[in-house]
This record gives structure tokens, sequence and C-alpha cells, in this order.
């Protein structure tokens, strides 16, 4: 969904409430009016600082170095490295 349409259904009511840590365009807009509704709560990309979430970032972090120097195509690998990689 575009912010725009975002903007739209919260106002008509047709999302009741929204909470975002991501923005169409960062670093966003001090006009944004995401920023200024009742029904939006927003944060810095913070969304995901729990102790459990950082650990997974961190064990798969891990796991995709491990597969790429041990010859294996990491299980995540940024379709952007993909040509990089070997292809087995």
């Amino acid at each position: 969904m575009k912010e725009a349409e975002l903007i739209e259904a919260l106002q008509t009511g047709s999302i009741k409430g929204a909470g975002l840590d991501v923005y169409e365009t960062e670093p966003v807009d001090k006009d944004n009016p995401l920023l200024k509704m009742d029904n939006v709560v927003t944060m810095p990309h913070m969304g995901s600082a729990t102790e459990a979430t950082r650990f997974k970032m961190a064990m798969t972090a891990a796991h995709n170095l491990v597969a790429g120097v041990t010859g294996q195509n990491p299980p995540n690998l940024v379709k952007e490295l993909k040509d990089m990689a070997k292809q087995k």
C-alpha cells in the first residue's frame, strides 16, 4: 500500500489504526500527516528492537555466513547478490 492510500484509509476509517517505523520517504517529512493522526503510532526504526528478534537476526546472519563460506547458497540471499553466489 502506498502512503497516500494508507492516509486515506486511516482518515475514512477503512483502517482503524496503524503502527509504523518505516515511511515511504525517509527521513520522514515533519509535515507528514501520519505524524499528526490520533490513530497512528510512529517510531524510528526500532520496531524490531527486542532481545528475541535481534538474536534471531544475528542467527540468520550467522547461518548465511556459514553457508557462504562453505560453498552453499545462503538461505536468505539478497536478490541483488544472487548473480555473485554459486548456484547449486
